[in-house]
């Protein structure tokens, strides 16, 4: 059984992205599963400044401490301008100021949504990109578009038949890597 972590990249207290990847999360089993909010791990924007003259925080070591733990990781941006958000920009700054290889070991699932087409494609594409710089292995990435017409929040299901299919799919792939 394999201890997977899983979190939004968003700091929103409405994020879809945390919907989802709250959603994404039932659909393994086999696997422990640990759903988190960022948000509870309060960190100052980065700054060498002030890394300089008050270190690294007790929120920012449990974040560190709980990835470490972790067997894989389930990660869902948000996309703000065509990019990750700011928030999720600075919490990956601060972790790999503590830790340069902080996902090492790590096998990522990496999503995104939006209630727009394309899903947060923008943001994925930077992050997937971006994640391998600090050790971790993206192993399955897939966008999920129209967020609000192709899911039910009420319902906890995936609305578009084709479209879950994919997904199941995707997450079914992703379970049996980290069981390799």
């Amino acid at each position: 059984m394999k201890e997977i972590l899983c979190f939004a990249g968003s700091n929103s207290s409405r994020s879809i992205n945390h919907q989802w990847v709250s959603f994404v999360a039932t659909q393994i089993s086999r696997h422990k599963i640990h759903v988190i909010k960022l948000v509870d791990f309060p960190l100052e924007m980065f700054s060498e400044d002030v890394e300089r003259e008050n270190g690294y925080s007790d929120a920012l070591r449990n974040l560190h401490s709980q990835i470490k733990a972790s067997d894989a990781l389930i990660i869902s941006v948000n996309e703000h301008n065509s990019n990750p958000s700011a928030f999720f920009k600075n919490v990956v700054d601060w972790l790999s100021r503590l830790d340069k290889n902080f996902l090492e070991d790590k096998k990522i699932l990496l999503t995104s949504t939006s209630n727009g087409r394309r899903g947060g494609l923008s943001s994925l594409e930077v992050t997937q990109n971006l994640l391998p710089r600090f050790k971790g292995e993206v192993v399955v990435s897939f966008n999920f578009p129209s967020f609000q017409e192709n899911f039910s929040v009420e319902k906890q299901k995936i609305t578009n038949p084709e479209l879950e299919e994919t997904i199941l799919g995707h997450i079914s792939r992703f379970q049996q890597l980290i069981e390799e």
